[in-house]
């Protein structure tokens, strides 16, 4: 699979939020209980208020045959807000160029660190690549306690 990261367009709100959704309500609905999930990925998110956010976090797409498949961003100080997969591409090498891409990012930017708060899900695939926990967190959404790590690794 042929994977192209590039910037974030306004046209790339729906498809992100789609793969955000499916990330969650699918990938992620092995670690968390369905309550859970209905929290963190609720219906009626609004599109617009998702495209501007995702706009103003430096985000990045990854495509592949013309298709959104996943989505990042980073910002000066190395933090990655989102990170998400397409659960149809899952272990295919997207996010590892989206995180790949954020790297290159962080250290362009000057950050010392690439930080994260990685879901359950997540954990994982962010500690194949060097990250560490550094505290487990207990974030509340919709009055729904979720469970995710502070999650950290250095620059060179």
């Amino acid at each position: 699979m042929t994977v192209r990261i590039r910037p974030y367009a306004d046209h790339d709100g729906r498809p992100t939020l789609d793969v955000f959704l499916a990330a969650v309500r699918v990938t992620a609905a092995a670690d968390y209980t369905p309550e859970q999930v209905a929290a963190w990925a609720p219906d009626g998110i609004d599109e617009r208020a998702w495209g501007a956010r995702r706009a103003a976090l430096h985000t990045v797409v990854a495509e592949s045959d013309g298709r959104v498949v996943g989505f990042t961003d980073v910002d000066a100080d190395g933090y990655v807000d989102m990170m998400f997969v397409d659960p149809s591409v899952g272990r295919a090498g997207v996010g590892s160029a989206l995180l790949a891409w954020a790297h290159d990012e962080a250290v362009r930017l000057g950050a010392t660190a690439l930080t994260t708060n990685a879901s359950v899900t997540a954990r994982p695939f962010f500690e194949a690549h060097g990250f560490v926990v550094e505290r487990e967190q207990h974030p509340v959404r919709a009055g729904v306690a979720l469970t995710n790590f502070a999650m950290r690794r250095v620059l060179p």
